[in-house]
């Protein structure tokens, strides 16, 4: 026998447990070395002074001090009942908001996301999309369009205007300029 299980002999013939070493708790744990190293770490644990572990304050402590580990269903299917029907195959999407499901929601956001990039990706090469920058450039091309068409009528009849003292006929040449004008504009309009 080594001197570690001679140690736990005599305790547990004297009802107190003796200190053991990180790899011992570890196996009395149940549990890999590396997660003992990282209690001790995390302060959920100590050991002694001289680095061994009483275990049954360990264990007290590792039991307050350790949140339980949430319970896993990877891999866990049910058994289907005669009257159980099946889920509709869309559902609607996780709120992005509320990642509290773990691994497999964050999953399922960032696969959602990759979905949507991909469809605007395709809708932009099949020529459905285009960019906001043209966009705004065609706008621009427009309005000025119609801004130099409006104010070309002042220019073109001021001196006709100016000649006529009838004001059926000043309101006659208006309203044939403006209509002229307006006409232009969209024609130029059309054909760009």
């Amino acid at each position: 026998m080594n001197q570690e299980q001679l140690a736990a002999t005599a305790s547990a013939s004297s009802g107190q447990a003796a200190p053991m070493s990180l790899r011992a708790y570890a196996k009395h744990r149940g549990v890999a070395l590396s997660a003992v190293q990282k209690a001790i770490r995390a302060g959920r644990i100590a050991p002694a002074a001289d680095g061994r572990i009483d275990p049954a304050q360990a264990d007290a402590d590792w039991q307050r001090n350790t949140a339980p580990r949430p319970e896993r269903r990877i891999g866990i299917t049910r058994k289907r009942t005669a009257g159980s029907t099946r889920l509709p195959l869309s559902q609607p999407a996780p709120d992005s908001t509320n990642l509290g499901g773990g691994y497999a929601t964050a999953r399922a956001v960032r696969e959602q996301y990759l979905a949507r990039i991909t469809k605007i990706q395709h809708d932009q090469l099949a020529g459905k999309l285009i960019s906001r920058d043209e966009v705004a450039v065609e706008q621009f091309n427009e309005k000025r369009i119609i801004r130099d068409g409006v104010l070309n009528i002042a220019d073109r009849v001021a001196a006709q205007l100016a000649a006529e003292t009838d004001e059926k006929k000043v309101h006659q040449i208006l309203t044939t300029e403006l209509r002229n004008a307006l006409n232009g504009i969209a024609d130029r309009l059309l054909n760009r």
